[in-house]
This record gives C-alpha cells, sequence and structure tokens, in this order.
C-alpha cells in the first residue's frame, strides 16, 4: 500500500486505554459529543463515514461501538497489521490512512440527518479534500454517498466520477446492524479497496 509522503510529520500519541461510556454519557453525547478527525496530508485512503454514533461520540473516537466492523475489516483486508480498537486510531496515520464523517453531528442513527445536512456536508468535504488531498476517498455508506452527491444509482465500488479531483470508492456502511453485509464480504470489498491503492 502506498505510504503517505510524508508520514513523518504524523505524531501519534500513546493511546488511551480502551473504557465504556455510561448510560448517561450516552445521552448527553446526543447534544455535545463529538469525534476529531484522523487526518493529515498524502493519506493513501481517507475513510469518510456517515456521522457520529452516541458511543462514538461519548468516547470520542471513530466507529466506536463494539461489534462495528471498520476494525476487523482493515486487518482482514490487509490496511492493517493487527486488529485496531478504536482508542488506537492515530495509529492509523502511520498506515496512510485517515477517517472523517460527512456530517459531524451525533445521532443514535443515522437516519436522524437530513438530507440538506448530508449535502452541506457533502460541500464541507469537498474542501478538505482539496486541502489534504488523500488518493482515495472512501465513503462508508452507499444510502448516504446516494442522499449526499444526488447519485441514486450509485454502487458499490470504484466511482466513475472522482471526487474534489480524487479517486473515490463507496463501501458499505460497516455498522453490525448493517445485515447485508457480513464480515467476509466486507473484508473482500476492503481488500479490492487495498489492491487498487497498490496498483494506484
Amino acid at each position: 500500500m502506498g505510504a503517505p509522503s510524508d508520514s513523518a510529520s504524523f505524531p501519534v500519541s500513546v493511546p488511551e486505554r480502551p473504557w465504556k461510556p455510561t448510560k448517561e454519557q450516552l445521552a448527553e453525547a446526543g447534544s455535545t459529543g463529538s469525534v476529531p478527525d484522523v487526518i493529515g496530508k498524502g493519506l493513501a485512503v481517507l475513510f469518510v463515514g456517515i456521522n457520529p454514533g452516541l458511543y462514538s461520540g461519548a468516547i470520542r473516537h471513530h466507529f466506536g461501538r463494539p461489534g462495528n466492523r471498520f476494525w476487523p475489516a482493515l486487518r482482514d483486508s490487509g490496511f492493517t497489521p493487527r486488529l485496531l480498537s478504536p482508542f488506537d486510531e492515530r495509529e492509523l496515520l502511520t498506515f496512510g490512512l485517515g477517517i472523517t464523517n460527512l456530517a459531524g453531528r451525533t445521532t443514535a442513527t443515522a437516519a436522524e440527518l437530513t438530507a440538506d445536512e448530508l449535502v452541506e456536508g457533502a460541500r464541507a468535504l469537498a474542501e478538505k479534500v482539496k486541502r489534504y488531498r488523500p488518493g482515495f476517498v472512501a465513503f462508508l455508506g452507499i444510502t448516504s454517498y446516494r442522499a449526499a452527491f444526488n447519485r441514486p444509482k450509485a454502487v458499490l465500488g470504484r466511482q466513475t466520477e472522482p471526487f474534489s479531483g480524487v479517486r473515490a470508492w463507496v463501501l458499505p456502511n460497516p455498522s453490525g446492524l448493517n445485515a447485508h453485509h457480513q464480515a467476509p464480504g466486507l473484508a473482500r470489498m476492503f481488500r479490492e479497496l487495498r489492491a487498487a491503492v497498490n496498483f494506484a
């Protein structure tokens, strides 16, 4: 996989010890939770989630809920050499990977987002991609991708049109609630993206 051109500029701090939020913290996350981007210039892939769930908002780490298949899919596809946890997310930068979201608002489900929020998030993301210039932008969730970019016929995989001048890819939502795509199939689709990165 192509390494970022300036990987030495990505300081990686010691991850905090994993912890579980209380019911009160989960409830508060709907109004106060936010998750900072894991991002830098020259990344091989910038993964784009839909928005933070309550669990992720409470712990302030991406794909935080136990059972989310994002982290196993990264390992099983060869993007990372071992299984990372949400609390290890800054380590992704050393592998040329980053994470951001289409919408920053924390919700119990992505269905709570409005179409306007997705469209506005797409505009902000376009500016972010222009600034950081990753090799690929990988959207995690076909339904939100179709809504945000008004592409109702978009399919999973590499997109024919680039996003903000960068090659675009769409992967399934890795949430454990997504019954349409089980772990082996999800890993296979992540592996297809990794192969494209290697040959880019």
